[in-house]
């Protein structure tokens, strides 16, 4: 079998394996989330989201746990196997833990997973400022740091400094690399976490950019990368199962703000971030969306949307939920192939240099 096609297979069935043990892991984490009565708690000071979305109060949130649980499952499982059946080449071949490509993804998503279920609990027990979890003050600096720590890991450890302009080169670019870093991260994390407010959108726009991300990492040659990706799309698929509308549980920033971090660090491994605008283009949609308005309300004192994010004020204006979801589905789609083939066509013309 050519070596290509082997590991197309193996990115494949890693993905399958991730989906099957994330449905029969569900059972056991809804069980747990309903319980222990883990319900989101609608926020009071928001009166259009209020109403539009008091009916969902009580829903279990952290479902999120399903997707980043299962991807650390996968990992360790096959690398336990791969390293105490050192001498067979199945287990060996199925491994895709390495350090230069897969460890930094695996270990900002697990722990930024651990902040965002802090995040999340707080909210249930109404702990916090405005009784709702960590305001966004402070989650934009815990982004921070989880990013300043990705970038140490980047620049110091594995001695990267290289940002790829596409269609033009990649240039190293010192020190420098370190804030773009930082840039990347929070900006993604914190516009993951403001796409996350439909039942299945999140989960969907998130399928649609890791799937993007697998096709650039496997066009680079990083397989193992790319069978990581594989591997949360595996989950993220078994997640969208039960979150779709009627959701059975949300993401919670256990999801959002773990699937964002990691979304950054894999678009600087694969120096795709600036295809990022169109392969997530509707994280970004979201995100300007809510600046806008905090912008035009603090200045001109007046709001440009009924509420946002974005997809707020399409449901004020009265679309259906599954319409908006759907449709934000099919233009991230769309963009993400673009993204793609604008990554493909580059590679092409200015062939990317790996560090």
């Amino acid at each position: 079998m050519p070596e290509t096609i082997f590991y197309i297979v193996k990115i494949l069935s890693l993905g399958a394996v991730s989906f099957i043990v994330a449905m029969l892991l569900t059972p056991f984490v809804t069980n747990l989330l309903y319980r222990y009565k883990l319900g989101k708690q609608i926020q009071k000071d928001a009166p259009v989201f209020q109403k539009l979305h008091q009916k969902k109060s009580g829903t279990p949130t952290m479902g999120g746990v399903l997707i980043w649980g299962t991807t650390l499952i996968v990992s360790l499982v096959f690398w336990g196997l791969a390293s105490l059946f050192d001498s067979n080449d199945f287990f060996n071949n199925l491994n895709f833990l390495t350090r230069s490509e897969t460890l930094l993804p695996l270990g900002v998503l697990v722990f930024s997973a651990i902040v965002g279920l802090a995040d999340d609990l707080m909210g249930v027990l109404k702990l916090g400022p405005r009784g709702d979890g960590i305001e966004i003050k402070i989650k934009l600096l815990l982004y921070a740091l989880i990013a300043i720590g990705g970038a140490w890991w980047f620049y110091a450890k594995l001695d990267w400094d290289l940002f790829y302009v596409p269609f033009v080169g990649a240039f190293n670019i010192g020190v420098w690399y370190i804030p773009v870093f930082i840039f990347v991260i929070v900006a993604t994390s914190f516009s993951t976490n403001e796409t996350d407010g439909l039942d299945g959108l999140a989960g969907g726009v998130l399928l649609v950019a890791f799937s993007a991300l697998t096709g650039i990492a496997l066009l680079q040659g990083r397989y193992n990368l790319a069978a990581f990706c594989s591997v949360i799309i595996g989950a993220l698929l078994a997640f969208l199962w039960f979150n779709v509308h009627p959701a059975r549980f949300f993401m919670g920033d256990t999801g959002s703000m773990s699937l964002g971090v990691t979304l950054g660090v894999i678009a600087m491994l694969t120096n795709s971030a600036l295809l990022l605008p169109f392969i997530g283009f509707i994280l970004v949609l979201e995100s300007g969306s809510v600046i806008l308005q905090t912008i035009s309300k603090k200045i001109f004192k007046r709001k440009i949307f009924i509420s946002t994010p974005i997809h707020h004020h399409f449901e004020a204006i009265g679309w259906p939920e599954t319409k908006i979801t759907m449709r934000f589905w099919i233009i991230a789609a769309v963009c993400a192939i673009i993204g793609l083939s604008l990554g493909i066509m580059s590679y092409q013309l200015v062939p990317i240099i790996t560090q």
